[in-house]
């Protein structure tokens, strides 16, 4: 048996928390791989709408174990919210919802360190989410970090070690640290609540389910463009977004990957700083974040906006190694005439294909126009309903990337998710 990977292939964002909803009854186990509580994975379903940071997407349905990896970074206080939110609406998850030891915390100095860091940027501001995540994996690379199976072992005294290490830093800066004690106080609340979920070695525990036979689904966050190491650098996360986090983010071999599912939208957005060459700033651009709902599930920030680049995309499903792609909010499209998408950038004259080392604003999108459906298919359940100029924008795009479109989703619901024959 193997274990299947799901991921986002552009700049986060792309609905991998509905999907990963939509296929978790076909697995036994999900598990969450990387990031922290800067992704928000939002889903809808029987008329309510849920957002989750680092609980894993698979926490609804049925009875099936979640597990958050080793790879994620776990913030102590955010994690209590997100349980109570849940746990308000029903769902109880101290026995359905394992939590790796290996997992990094991040501490309440480790935001003062991420607004501090980013407000020392000054104009070359990353676009950070303030959560901590940056500072978190910095002291997890130095060896100063804090994991969650140190709560069990002579924690204030680790605690207290890693605190004044921050707070020196933060002296030097001169950065005001009077939200410290409120912080922390909400902080130690959180610490008390994970204490009641069961903490394991979670490469055991996934690799004996892999012996056992047991199906096991792994949710990525953010996408594939702000991997550390091969997404638009600088303006990236701070982990491995990309298929290969799993392996390292939950322990398991490279020969126990088995689908790679990639998650892109019909369009595409981004949300901070960076670049993004087919961002549009004219009405349609307003159009897509207006139909879309395009503002982040966590931070609330306006998403930016533009046609799909498929330069990237090629880029991302060759780094994944996708299998099978999963194509998101087709229905944004529905009102629009005509329909672009970049197929090639315009460097100093010439047309480049493949994903250069750096994107700026000399880079020009090649585009090629097809028209619109102009047709509502948020009600649509069959792919026969799906009308015809849609099916073209589809063979296209399957043609482009070379990779099968096996699910396509027209709308936010579970129940607009439309698995292709």
């Amino acid at each position: 048996m193997k274990v299947d990977v799901l991921l986002g292939l552009q700049w986060g964002d792309e609905g991998k928390g509905k999907i990963v909803d939509v296929l978790t009854p076909d697995y036994e186990i999900v598990a969450r791989f990387q990031g922290g509580p800067n992704a928000g994975h939002t889903l809808e379903f029987e008329g309510k709408k849920y957002v989750l940071r680092s609980v894993p997407s698979g926490i609804f349905q049925g009875n099936k174990i979640n597990i958050i990896g080793n790879g994620v970074v776990l913030d102590p206080a955010l994690f209590k919210g997100e349980i109570e939110s849940l746990e308000s609406s029903g769902h109880d998850l101290t026995k359905r919802l394992l939590i790796s030891k290996k997992a990094h915390l991040i501490l309440p100095t480790h935001r003062l360190l991420d607004a501090c860091y980013e407000a020392a940027k000054g104009d070359s501001k990353i676009g950070t989410t303030g959560k901590g995540i940056g500072p978190t994996y910095t002291d997890k690379i130095s060896r100063n970090g804090l994991r969650v199976g140190d709560i069990l072992h002579n924690f204030d005294e680790k605690y207290n070690i890693a605190k004044a290490k921050h707070l020196k830093t933060l002296s030097q800066f001169g950065y005001d640290i009077s939200a410290l004690a409120e912080i922390e106080k909400e902080w130690f609340e959180g610490v008390a609540k994970l204490k009641q979920f069961t903490f394991i070695d979670s490469e055991h525990y996934i690799n004996s389910a892999v012996a056992e036979g047991k199906k096991i689904l792994a949710e990525g966050a953010q996408g594939t463009m702000l991997d550390i190491d091969f997404g638009s650098y600088p303006f990236v996360t701070s982990s491995n977004t990309i298929s290969a986090g799993a392996c390292t983010g939950l322990g398991i071999a490279p020969r126990s990957i088995g689908e790679v599912y990639g998650i892109f939208k019909a369009y595409c957005t981004r949300v901070g700083s960076g670049p993004f060459p087919t961002e549009l700033f004219d009405e349609a651009g307003d159009q897509l974040r207006k139909l879309g709902f395009e503002f982040g599930s966590v931070t609330g920030r306006p998403r930016r906006c533009g046609w799909i680049d498929l330069v990237a995309l090629r880029y991302a499903i060759m780094i994944d190694g996708v299998t099978q792609l999963i194509m998101m909010k087709s229905d944004v499209l529905d009102t629009f005439e005509t329909i672009r998408a970049c197929v090639g950038y315009e460097i100093e004259g010439k047309k480049v294909t493949e994903f250069p080392f750096e994107i700026d604003e000399n880079i020009k999108p090649i585009y090629v126009d097809m028209k619109g459906w102009d047709t509502d298919m948020t009600g649509m359940r069959k792919e026969d309903e799906f009308p015809l100029e849609f099916k073209q924008y589809v063979a296209f795009l399957e043609k482009e990337l070379n990779v099968p479109i096996s699910i396509v989703s027209i709308g936010p619901d579970r129940a607009q998710t439309i698995v292709r024959k």
